[in-house]
């Protein structure tokens, strides 16, 4: 679960303005893990993307990232 975690992190700090303030935290209820990702809300813009593709590009990578480790993930964005 902490890998998903750093995936997310990767993502997230690469495509915003200030890096240290994106936090990730995830939930686990058996093979079901939450990632919630919070950025700032100047930089959601950049984050979420042009029709969300990017939001739903970070979603589609957790989730083949998540079945390969037998679990199920889902992605929350928040500003």
């Amino acid at each position: 679960m902490e890998q998903l975690e750093e995936l997310v992190l990767f993502m997230a700090r690469n495509l915003v303005d200030d890096p240290d303030s994106v936090k990730v935290e995830s939930r686990q209820r058996g093979r079901i893990v939450t990632v919630t990702l919070t950025v700032p809300s100047e930089d959601m813009g950049k984050v979420i993307g042009r029709q969300g593709r990017i939001a739903r590009s970070m979603r589609t990578l957790l989730t083949i990232a998540s079945s390969r480790e037998g679990y199920r993930a889902s992605l929350d964005i928040n500003g």
